[in-house]
């Protein structure tokens, strides 16, 4: 999952760039949101991160009560969601950027008693992790640690391989839902997207122009979509990250060179990951490949630490010219994640408050690793196994 930090109220930190900041959100002070994530640096980072950073008001209106009991804008997008309607005189215009539109969503999942459940599992409310230091240290795991991510992350490649394994035309997102939340359970699990700050499903599932953060619904995959599956898994006290963009059917040729192309981005960020390497560094090899073969980065979502936490520091921007700070260091564990866009990088958000899209309508793919740094390179601690489902071309030649 797509990470963005928040950063302890008593020390506050630019959401978009993390640079000292004086500034807050008018928006978010109306509605009395935690200052963590209501700081900026500037005038120009608050309206550069505008696109993302207005979810954080949707979400806090939809779990509002006197929201949900109102007959407001809110009310009107989640009976929109349930009953799968684009638009109707009833309903907000939004002006749509692909052939995407949302279809009916199932009741959330239950996690039975016995599961470790993070701290948002009840609420929707992550209350360690918005003020935690790790939002602007970045942690050198113990041994300890590492033993149970590598467990974690071992657990979550092969919840996402099972997701694999039923992707084809006619089989809906929210299946693949039901398949990652069951495989989480049996494996003693829980799938961390599950009520984090109100998603209200056991993983993401973004089709064709959708960026991340796609939630799944009863809209039937068609052949020749392309879809990504975004795995995180609870386990022991610690979180893994991973995810795989997949064809539908017979998928056209850019489509197949897009999705290739974004395999590459990771592979190649994951080549240069050593003690040493500044974190800015990681971007720029992506955008480089990226441009060479004719596409863009998406730039409003980055890689993120992880561990004990989903989402901490450091940030990993994927794009050129970033101003991420730091140097990677052994012991440090955080996702790579690229998203990868067929036309232009520029994002928007669907009033789900979750669901983004490419402004041009335009397809977008991406693939993420959980890593942990070593003394002399990085594990992937999300890699693939003999097991897992043989689904792109290119592994074979």
């Amino acid at each position: 999952m797509a990470g963005d930090s928040d950063v302890p109220e008593n020390n506050l930190f630019c959401v978009n760039c993390a640079k000292p900041a004086n500034l807050q959100c008018p928006k978010c002070m109306n509605l009395k949101l935690p200052r963590a994530g209501s700081a900026f640096c500037s005038q120009e980072c608050f309206k550069s991160s505008w696109s993302s950073h207005k979810s954080v008001h949707l979400k806090a209106k939809l779990s509002s009560p006197d929201t949900q009991n109102s007959g407001s804008l809110s009310e009107g997008w989640l009976y929109c969601l349930k009953s799968g309607q684009a638009w109707t005189p009833k309903l907000p215009y939004f002006d749509w950027t692909g052939s995407l539109r949302p279809s009916p969503i199932s009741k959330k999942q239950i996690v039975p008693d016995h599961i470790d459940k993070p701290d948002w599992a009840d609420d929707g409310i992550p209350k360690i992790e918005p003020n935690s230091v790790l939002q602007y240290t970045v942690e050198v795991k113990t041994p300890y640690q590492i033993e149970r991510m590598r467990e974690t992350c071992h657990i979550a490649r092969e919840v996402l391989d099972a997701a694999a394994r039923i992707i084809q035309p006619g089989v809906t997102t929210d299946e693949i839902d039901r398949v990652v939340h069951e495989t989480t359970i049996a494996a003693g699990g829980y799938p961390s997207p599950l009520n984090y700050n109100f998603f209200p499903k056991s993983c993401c599932t973004s089709v064709n122009e959708v960026i991340c953060h796609g939630i799944p619904d009863a809209r039937k995959l068609e052949d020749g979509d392309i879809v990504n599956v975004d795995v995180s898994v609870y386990y022991k006290g610690v979180h893994a990250d991973l995810n795989e963009t997949y064809f539908v059917g017979n998928v056209d040729e850019e489509s197949c060179q897009l999705v290739k192309c974004t395999y590459e981005c990771l592979e190649k960020a994951i080549s240069i990951v050593k003690p040493g390497v500044r974190f800015r560094e990681i971007g720029e090899v992506i955008s480089r490949h990226a441009s060479m073969s004719g596409f863009s980065v998406a730039r409003s979502y980055c890689g993120h630490g992880i561990g004990e936490l989903f989402h901490c520091a450091p940030n990993i921007p994927h794009y050129a010219r970033n101003k991420a700070v730091g140097v990677i260091k052994a012991g440090q564990t955080f996702t790579i994640e690229p998203m990868i866009n067929a036309g232009v990088w520029r994002d928007r958000m669907w009033p789900d408050g979750w669901t983004d899209v490419t402004t041009d309508g335009k397809r977008s793919a991406q693939f993420e690793h959980t890593l942990l740094v070593t003394d002399t390179g990085v594990e992937v601690l999300t890699g693939r196994l003999q097991t897992s489902p043989n689904v792109f071309p290119w592994l074979n030649s």
